[in-house]
């Protein structure tokens, strides 16, 4: 576990072990840690100056960390989080940012990460859990409820004019829920609207606020009922936000309903079906309907399935995609303009569900993961990336109608 190394941040620096003579690599890692890795603040940086292969940063991990074993041990758990965090780095194009892992409980499925500027806090979810969290910037520390007879939950949604209620999915419902952002227990209000029996067989998933403050949310089958990568009965809505009021279906035949996201003066929303294998892009019309549907980006590589799929999705105020892969342990860049890939963010977690942009400035990226079967520590983590140079806006809050 995390507590096997010291509490001091280690260095493992590598300049000249590698095999490839002709390079000078630079790789940095700093690992900090305390003694309960469900609320440590475990570090790491990544300092990446010539690209390397992934034989070479395995063989020689393992020689710099056997060389460091006289004065301090590493468990089997704590070599493979620091390993897979060097593999999806290596290869890729010279960068230097920095990601950190932050003091927040181990989500099993965590998800819907959505900045809030008036309290400078992310608020986010763990749907098996059942749990709504919230991490505050101030204090560095993260809060996490459970309300009675909501299960599962995902998304969160802010409401705007009322900074203690939240719109949550759980199963086939849309609910009102009260929560004092501190206290381990939160409140149902209401339930703002029920898809009904036909629909029982789903579950929501992802959801997001457009810049009129309408909610767009997509289902998906219940992970119970089967292989859900082998169906379509997910749909994608919109509501208005009028408790008991219309949900108006814009897609059909969906397996897992996922990112969604609005650039700002572009008319395009952009979404992810994640058995698609690609992002969509379509023209948003005045009242909220989609038309012009066609595929921005395609990620199989030759024909093929990339060994990920595409999850959580945000963007930057250039309007560039930025894309979590639920197998791949990394983020894309993807330029809407270009249709290509201009950066890939390497994550310690191998299920990255989704991201969004916040701290005072907008230039943080919180990133949410899951920890799935005996994966080890930090899955499951919330993490902050710093250094990216890119900005975004602050999240739009849904309009509730009376």
């Amino acid at each position: 576990m995390c507590a096997s190394l010291s509490c001091n941040p280690v260095t493992y620096l590598h300049t000249s072990l590698f095999s490839n003579k002709t390079i000078t690599p630079r790789v940095q890692v700093l690992v900090g840690v305390s003694a309960d890795c469900a609320s440590s603040r475990c570090s790491y940086k990544l300092v990446i100056t010539t690209p390397v292969s992934e034989h070479d940063i395995h063989t020689n991990y393992a020689m710099s960390l056997s060389r460091q074993s006289s004065r301090q041990t590493a468990s089997a758990v704590t070599v493979s989080s620091v390993a897979l965090w060097l593999l999806f780095l290596i290869g890729s194009m010279a960068a230097e940012y920095s990601v950190q892992q932050l003091p927040s409980p181990l989500s099993h499925l965590g998800e819907g990460p959505v900045w809030d500027v008036d309290s400078q806090s992310l608020y986010y979810v763990d749907i098996n859990g059942a749990a709504i969290l919230r991490y505050d910037y101030a204090e560095n520390k993260t809060y996490s409820a459970k309300i009675d007879g909501v299960d599962p939950i995902s998304p969160i949604i802010l409401v705007q004019g009322k900074p203690c209620q939240y719109v949550l999915g759980t199963g086939n419902k849309i609910v009102l829920v009260s929560w004092d952002g501190r206290s381990d227990k939160g409140t149902l209000v209401k339930t703002l609207y029920d898809l009904g029996e036909s629909e029982k067989h789903v579950r929501f998933n992802d959801g997001k606020v457009d810049p009129q403050g309408r909610l767009y949310a997509g289902t998906m089958q219940l992970e119970s009922l089967g292989d859900i990568m082998q169906q379509k009965e997910g749909k994608l809505y919109r509501f208005d936000g009028k408790a008991g009021g219309e949900f108006h279906l814009l897609k059909s035949g969906i397996s897992i309903s996922n990112g969604l996201t609005w650039p700002e003066n572009t008319n395009k929303f952009y979404y992810i079906d994640s058995v698609a294998l690609d992002i969509k892009e379509f023209d948003v019309l005045e009242n909220g309907d989609l038309q012009n549907e066609t595929v921005l980006y395609d990620l199989r590589v030759d024909g093929k399935n990339p060994g990920y799929v595409a999850d959580g999705m945000t963007h930057d105020n250039d309007g560039n995609l930025y894309v979590a892969t639920w197998g791949g342990s990394k983020l894309l860049k993807i330029n809407p303009k270009s249709k290509k890939i201009e950066q890939e963010i390497a994550i310690p977690a191998k299920q990255v569900t989704s991201a969004s942009f916040g701290g005072p400035q907008m230039d943080e990226l919180f990133v949410t993961t899951a920890h799935i079967g005996n994966q080890d520590a930090p899955a499951g983590a919330l993490f902050k990336v710093t250094g990216l140079g890119a900005r975004g806006k602050p999240m739009d809050k849904m309009i509730l109608k009376d």
